[in-house]
């Protein structure tokens, strides 16, 4: 029924939850694993974008050290999802799946819909963070997104206190 399946993973508690629902498909349709991070501002764990101009609103601050200092916080970004994705692929090949990982730049959704298209995914695992109403209209919702643009069957996991 499923031969690939594409687990999308962000820096979140809730992460751990949505890979275990991945894994375990994987294993009963004797599966291909494929885990993605999207680097983006989007998500509740990356630094903060700073503006442009900062150096007109807090001149103070100059934006050579404020860009120096965001740039430390991107690298440490960067370099937890790619744990995150290593540890993952480790346990799910240690479980027997063959698995991959990649981790990209981008808009989360689209990211995660293009790489489904082009890898053949046939089922897209993603967690969905609670987002209702007026707060998914704001911020949007990754799941949400990926659910109505996907090329594929989608499985999104529910956080625990939903």
């Amino acid at each position: 029924m499923f031969a690939k399946i594409l687990v999308a993973l962000d820096i979140s508690d809730h992460s751990k939850e949505v890979f275990n629902k991945a894994l375990s498909l994987a294993q009963k349709y004797e599966a291909e694993l494929h885990l993605i991070h999207v680097l983006s501002a989007e998500e509740e764990t990356s630094p903060i974008p700073i503006p442009v101009n900062l150096d007109e609103v807090y001149p103070a601050m100059g934006n050579e050290l404020t860009i120096e200092l965001w740039q430390e916080q991107w690298d440490k970004f960067e370099k937890r999802g790619l744990d995150l994705l290593q540890a993952r692929n480790e346990e799910a090949r240690e479980a027997g799946v063959q698995s991959s990982f990649e981790q990209v730049l981008g808009s989360p959704g689209k990211t995660i819909c293009k790489t489904a298209k082009e890898q053949g995914t046939d089922v897209i695992v993603v967690g969905h963070r609670g987002r209702w109403g007026l707060s998914e209209i704001l911020l949007g919702s990754v799941s949400n997104y990926v659910f109505h643009h996907s090329p594929c069957s989608v499985l999104v996991v529910p956080t625990p206190d939903l």
